[in-house]
């Protein structure tokens, strides 16, 4: 089968797509055969093994993934596809069902095929309602931004700042927030502010021309980009929370995945309460040329690896 492998950390280049061998398939396991997948932020910090990061977090980063080399040559934690067998012991999936996955530091996704637990908690039956590449573009953002979201209990009427809300994390983080009642400023750049709009958020401020309504006041403040990014906008934001407001950053922790969240995030979907942002699509051959887009730091959303079988 063909996948991207990556035996070096490195710039795009060091993914290179080759013939590999056939996952090992265990009586307990299906073989999925993958359709879509993803390149997030994540995918190229744990290619580059962030060269930019601070010391520490390099450091822990090479712990988990691989001290001179990755340990998953097959990175991508994100995929959507069919089940092509399962092991004989299998009973929660059929071959030939749909489904959806973020495999977190098993990788394994950028290629043909990828073989899975079958009770792997974040492996669902995939929305009925998307094609693949569609599903591809959800499970990413949609988690993280839903795990970090219900740390701060967002309520009906409650004044919520979205900051970066035009990337994979944000577009979701506008959606969710919106089905939980509240009212959605949403921050961007100039380009994005339609986009933006269009999936529900009440204000749009373009951070690079914009300021705070005077007198604004905000319960919650995410930062949907991380300390990376700031602008005199995102400053002002911290200083705008109400008494009782709360401030979270996508830097601020990681997030804590329970075993129903891909499939609350089905139901959103399928509900349509949800719906993903795809950038750009890229078959698996221009995976490099996928990365060197996503290291840009501007994509809309997601940006899609189609595979062909």
């Amino acid at each position: 089968m063909r996948a991207a492998v990556c035996t070096r950390y490195g710039p795009p280049e060091v993914l290179q797509v080759r013939d590999v061998a056939e996952p090992v398939v265990g009586k307990r396991d299906v073989l999925i055969r993958v359709r879509a997948t993803a390149v997030t932020a994540s995918d190229c910090f744990i290619r580059s093994a962030i060269p930019q990061g601070r010391l520490l977090m390099r450091i822990m980063l090479r712990l988990v993934i691989g001290i001179t080399k990755p340990r998953r040559a097959i990175q991508g934690a994100v995929l959507a596809g069919e089940v092509a067998a399962a092991g004989k012991e299998v009973t929660r999936f059929r071959v030939g069902e749909r489904v959806w996955a973020f495999t977190m530091l098993r990788f394994g996704c950028y290629a043909q095929r990828t073989a899975l637990p079958s009770t792997f908690r974040l492996l669902t039956p995939s929305p009925s309602n998307l094609t693949d590449d569609e599903a591809a573009a959800i499970p990413y953002g949609g988690l993280i931004a839903s795990s970090l979201l219900r740390r701060v209990n967002i309520q009906p009427e409650e004044q919520v700042l979205v900051y970066g809300a035009s990337g994979a994390i944000g577009t979701c983080a506008v959606q969710l927030v919106k089905h939980l009642g509240a009212h959605v400023t949403a921050v961007c750049s100039t380009v994005n502010v339609e986009l933006v709009r269009s999936l529900g958020a009440d204000a749009v401020l373009d951070y690079t021309q914009d300021t705070l309504p005077a007198g604004r006041r905000y319960d919650v403040v995410f930062d949907a980009v991380g300390r990376r990014k700031t602008s005199a906008l995102k400053v002002a934001s911290g200083d705008a929370l109400t008494p009782a407001g709360r401030a979270l950053s996508v830097d601020d922790r990681t997030p804590r995945l329970r075993d129903d969240d891909l499939l609350q995030l089905k139901a959103l979907v399928e509900a349509g309460a949800l719906e993903p942002v795809i950038d750009r699509r890229y078959p698996l051959e221009e995976i490099a040329e996928a990365h060197r887009y996503v290291e840009q730091g501007h994509k809309k959303g997601n940006v899609v690896i189609t595979v062909a079988d």
